[in-house]
C-alpha cells in the first residue's frame, strides 16, 4: 500500500501536465464566472501565431479540461484499488436483568463485576481468489486509458485549431486578393474614363469595368464577413468566454504552407493515443472479467473476540471465520456481462488500429497531392498569371488590347490567386492531418 507522500511524488512526476491543466481549469472557472478574458490572453490575440493558438487552446479548451478531470477520476480509482478493507469493531453487552433480579456476583456489584456478558470483537474481511489484484490491474488500465484519452483530446484539438487558423488565414487572404483586384480595376476604370472622354472607347466599355470592380468589392465584403466568422470559431476553440472575432493572425498562409512534410515514421499509427486507449480498455475489461469470475469464490471474514462474563467464565477469547455459501448465486449474470464487455473492447481495439492505419494512408495521399498543388500554384501558375494580367493591362492602356481581353485576364488572375490561397490552406491542413494521424503518445515517467 502506498502512503500519501508516495502518491504525491508519483502524481507530480507522471501527471504534471495534467495537474497544470486542472489548475488552469479552476482559474478558468473564475474567469468564466466573471465573464472576463484575462489581459494576457487579450494581448496574445493581437499577434496570434499558430503555436500560440494551440497552447492557449490546450490551457483553456473545455474538452481538454474535461479530459483532464477524467484523469483525476482515474487516479482516484487507482488509489481506491490500492486500499485494504478496514476491519470492523463491535461491542455488545447482554444478560442485563430487567425483572428486578440483581446482577451482582460474588466478585461484587460494580459494572465490571456484574453478571453482564460483554463481548469485544474485531472482524476483518480477506479477499481471496486474486480479486484485489484484478481490481488493481483494472484500475491501472483505466488510468492508462484516461491518460491516453486526454492526449487524444489534445491531439484532435491541435488539428482542429490548425484547421480553424488556416480557415481564418484563407478568408483574410481572399479579402486581400479581392480588394486588390477591385483596386486594379478601379485604376483601369480611371484610365477608361479618360479614353472615353477622348472618344477611344464607348460608355458601355467604361461601365463594364466599373461593374466588375463593384462586384469584386462586394465579394471582398462577403469575404470579410466570412473571415470574422472564422475568427470567432477560432476564439471559441481557444476557450474565449465571449468571442468577438478580434484575434489578429501573425502567421501567413505562405509561411505555414512551407512547413516540411513529416517523414513516414509511423505508417500504421502504432502508439497513437486513441489506439493506446483502446488497448488499455481491453486490459481493463479483461481484469473486470477475471474479477467477476473470482467473485464466485466466497471471501472469508475472520473474527477475533474477547468475552467478559463474571457469572460463568470471567475472561475468554474466541476466534471465528464466516463466509457466504455460493449456493443460489454463482455470479453468472455479471460474468456474462463482463465477457460481453470484453468482446466489445476487443472489437473496438481492432477498429481503432485499423482506423489509425487507414488515417495515415489517406492523410499521406492527401498531403502529397495538396503540397504538390500548392507548389504548382505558388511556383508556376501565380507568376505566369500575374505577368499575363500586367501585360494585357499595359496593352489595354496603350490601346493594343480589347476590353474583353482585359477583363478576362484580370478575372483569370483573380481566380488563380484565390485558388492558390485555397491550395495553401489545403496544404496546411493536410500536413497537420498527417502529423496528427502519426502522432505517438509520449512516454510517461514510471512511478515507484
Amino acid at each position: 500500500m502506498k502512503c500519501p507522500l508516495t502518491w504525491l511524488k508519483w502524481l507530480t512526476g507522471a501527471s504534471l501536465v495534467l495537474l497544470a491543466a486542472h489548475a488552469r481549469a479552476q482559474s478558468l472557472g473564475g474567469a468564466a464566472t466573471n465573464a472576463v478574458t484575462p489581459a494576457g490572453v487579450v494581448r496574445e490575440l493581437q499577434s496570434l501565431t499558430l503555436a500560440d493558438a494551440q497552447r492557449l487552446a490546450f490551457q483553456r479548451n473545455w474538452d481538454v479540461l474535461a479530459a483532464a478531470s477524467g484523469v483525476d477520476a482515474a487516479v482516484a480509482q487507482k488509489i481506491v484499488s490500492e486500499e485494504f478493507p478496514d476491519p470492523t469493531l463491535s461491542l455488545s453487552t447482554s444478560k442485563i436483568n430487567t425483572d428486578g433480579q440483581p446482577n451482582s456476583t460474588v466478585l461484587g456489584n460494580s459494572l465490571w463485576h456484574r453478571s453482564y456478558d460483554t463481548i469485544f470483537a474485531i472482524n476483518q474481511l480477506f479477499e481471496i481468489g486474486g480479486k484485489r489484484g484484478d481490481r488493481q490491474r483494472g484500475a491501472a488500465a483505466g488510468l492508462t486509458a484516461a491518460r491516453a484519452q486526454f492526449y487524444d483530446a489534445r491531439r484532435t484539438l491541435d488539428l482542429a485549431v490548425t484547421k480553424a487558423y488556416a480557415a481564418v488565414a484563407l478568408a483574410e487572404e481572399n479579402v486581400r486578393v479581392l480588394n486588390q483586384s477591385a483596386g486594379t480595376l478601379r485604376q483601369e476604370a480611371q484610365i477608361a474614363a479618360t479614353r472615353f472622354k477622348a472618344g477611344d472607347i464607348s460608355e458601355a466599355d467604361k461601365n463594364r469595368i466599373e461593374i466588375n470592380a463593384d462586384q469584386y468589392e462586394l465579394q471582398a465584403r462577403s469575404a470579410e464577413s466570412a473571415a470574422a466568422q472564422a475568427r470567432v470559431a477560432l476564439e471559441n476553440l481557444l476557450g474565449i468566454v465571449h468571442p468577438q472575432g478580434d484575434c489578429v493572425l501573425a502567421d501567413s498562409l505562405a509561411t505555414l504552407a512551407t512547413e516540411p512534410v513529416p517523414p513516414d515514421t509511423n505508417h500504421v499509427g502504432v502508439g497513437r493515443p486513441d489506439v493506446v486507449a483502446a488497448q488499455a480498455a481491453v486490459r481493463q475489461a479483461e481484469a473486470e472479467w477475471r474479477l467477476q469470475r473470482a467473485e464466485r469464490v466466497p471471501d472469508p471474514t475472520v473474527s477475533l473476540q474477547y468475552e467478559h462474563s463474571p457469572a460463568d467464565s470471567p475472561n475468554t477469547v474466541g476466534l471465528g471465520v464466516s463466509f457466504p455459501l455460493p449456493i443460489w448465486n454463482q455470479n453468472g449474470g455479471n460474468i456474462r456481462a463482463a465477457q460481453a464487455a470484453l468482446d466489445q473492447a476487443r472489437l473496438a481495439q481492432e477498429k481503432a488500429e485499423a482506423q489509425a492505419a487507414a488515417d495515415v494512408a489517406t492523410a499521406r495521399l492527401a498531403c502529397d497531392e495538396a503540397v504538390k498543388r500548392w507548389q504548382d500554384y505558388h511556383g508556376a501558375l501565380e507568376p505566369k498569371s500575374a505577368h499575363i494580367a500586367k501585360t494585357v493591362a499595359y496593352a489595354y492602356e496603350k490601346g493594343g488590347a480589347a476590353l474583353l481581353d482585359l477583363l478576362s485576364a484580370e478575372r483569370d488572375d483573380n481566380d488563380v490567386r484565390l485558388n492558390a490561397a485555397q491550395a495553401a490552406s489545403d496544404a496546411i491542413v493536410a500536413i497537420a492531418t498527417l502529423k496528427t494521424s502519426m502522432q505517438v503518445m509520449p512516454e510517461l515517467p514510471k512511478h515507484q
